[in-house]
């Protein structure tokens, strides 16, 4: 997402100065090309060494440094984004009002590019009404905020002030100013990990479905640009995004019941979840004691969600479905994709210890209702799902 993309940071005079190394990092190391300005104050907090070693770049302290001018204006205009971060509350102030003592304001005065703010102060400096109000001239100026933290102050108190920290302000621009609009104005539904069937109040049927796959597609259909919901079963992991609608579930038949609304308005429905095709008819209200013999349980089988999503396709919709077989992989998939009315079904193997269940890797087969076969070799299964959206979009659009 940010390899290509040009990325501007502001530094002005503020302990959490520290905080923008880590950011730095973690921008040229997902593909940004970065470079810095500082202000004079900012130099008193962090080194411009340390800064141009990581960004590989110059950083840019004055409007002259010895022979050599620095283009404010070139630097405004070279930027896709520009991060103030972190933001002390003088130079917010000389922001709003359009004060222009140093290089970093003349820069944030001549820039075409977004401006993203990430303030840094002590709590009372932070709710002043004066603080308040230049927040609200600069949101009116079309500058986007990043909420400050709670914790601990430079100053040993506890309060809201804190600069957001790096991931914070990577996943911001992520969501706020990188996100693509391929899938703009779409709507995308997401089945996530396994459904627990109760047996008793302790003891279920279950599977060993991590979630992680149907998440990192979620995540993907999002970055794309379309609005998403996933309805997962009990898995450990989030998501990423707080764009992202997230629906926990426990049984087939709560999942069942959230998919049946949610898929009626979706143009995209990918139903990754390893769903339990059986149910305990008649779960025991107390948990079950061990005794003598066998033990019984009677099962029925739950709604299949696939099957009803594919007898219930709207026009122009795309539905994928997962499988997973031991045998007669392509033979077994071939005929759910028919059964179920799917656009394509995604195969997974357990012939490779590298790919399903419990590991960050993957390997799939998409077989589609085209008769077409695509083979997406072992990955990470954050690439993997890249994968397979980009399938998704190129179906979508043919």
């Amino acid at each position: 997402m940010f390899s290509g993309k040009k990325i501007l940071i502001g530094i002005s005079g503020s302990i959490a100065a520290y905080k923008t190394i880590l950011l730095v990092r973690r921008l040229v190391k997902a593909g940004a090309e970065v470079k810095l300005v500082m202000t004079p104050a900012a130099k008193e907090f962090v080194s411009p060494l340390v800064l141009e070693t990581l960004s590989k770049n110059k950083v840019y302290t004055g409007l002259a440094e010895g022979a050599e001018w620095a283009n404010h204006v070139m630097l405004g205009r070279w930027a896709d984004v520009m991060v103030m971060a972190p933001l002390s509350c003088n130079t917010l102030a000389k922001m709003a009002h359009g004060i222009c003592d140093n290089l970093l304001l003349a820069v944030y005065l001549s820039a075409t590019c977004p401006v993203i703010l990430a303030p840094a102060m002590d709590e009372d400096m932070w709710k002043h009404p004066a603080t308040q109000n230049n927040l609200k001239t600069l949101a009116a100026y079309g500058n986007k905020l990043i909420p400050v933290n709670n914790g601990e102050l430079a100053s040993g108190l506890y309060g809201d002030g804190r600069m957001a920290e790096p991931e914070e302000i990577v996943l911001f621009l992520e969501e706020n100013i990188f996100r693509k609009d391929i899938l703009k104005g779409k709507k995308a539904v997401v089945t996530a990990g396994p459904t627990y069937e109760a047996i008793d109040p302790v003891r279920f049927i279950g599977n060993h479905s991590s979630g992680k796959m149907g998440f990192a597609i979620a995540e993907d259909l999002y970055r794309q640009g379309a609005d998403v919901t996933i309805v997962t079963g009990p898995v450990q992991i989030q998501t990423r995004y707080k764009g992202i609608d997230v629906i926990r579930v426990q049984s087939a038949k709560q999942m069942f019941h959230i998919c049946e609304s949610k898929l009626a308005i979706a143009d995209i429905c990918v139903m990754a979840a390893a769903v339990a095709d059986y149910t305990p008819v008649s779960p025991a209200t107390q948990k079950i004691k061990k005794q003598e013999g066998g033990l019984t349980i009677e099962l029925e089988q739950t709604n299949d969600i696939l099957r009803f999503a594919g007898a219930n396709k709207k026009a122009g919709q795309f539905l994928a479905g997962f499988a997973l077989e031991t045998e007669h992989e392509k033979e077994n998939a071939i005929k759910k994709l028919k059964s179920k009315n799917a656009d394509c079904i995604i195969l997974n193997s357990l012939r490779n210890s590298q790919a399903g269940f419990g590991v960050d890797t993957n390997e799939v087969t998409i077989l589609d209702r085209w008769g077409g076969e695509t083979l997406i070799s072992l990955a990470d299964k954050k690439e993997v799902a890249a994968q397979i959206v980009s399938y998704i979009i190129s179906k979508m659009n043919a």
